[in-house]
């Protein structure tokens, strides 16, 4: 058995850009999430017409601020859906960018 060397090589940049590729992963996810429920609601009929502004309003700014962080770390859509192996991917097919 080989023996593990004391300290890995990492790259920095490399270690930056995948920990933010998980967090915005996680956020997405939760962003997804956020939509789906809000769209039901809404669908629903029980929210007042001032909060389905807000709603709405709140959810374009933070799809906007998922934009900048992605371009942030280099990173598309697609590299924040992880592939989960025989479950698949972790997030639904979207056709944004």
């Amino acid at each position: 058995m080989a023996e593990l060397p004391a300290r890995l090589p990492l790259d920095p940049d490399a270690v930056g850009r995948d920990l933010g590729r998980l967090v915005l992963t996680i956020v997405e996810l939760v962003r997804q999430l956020m939509e789906r429920q809000a769209i039901r609601r809404v669908e629903v009929g029980d929210l007042p017409d001032e909060t389905v502004e807000r709603l709405g309003l709140g959810l374009m700014r933070l799809e906007e601020a998922m934009t900048e962080l992605r371009e942030h770390f280099g990173l598309k859509a697609e590299d924040l859906n992880i592939d989960l192996g025989p479950l698949g991917p972790l997030l639904p097919r979207q056709d944004r960018d």
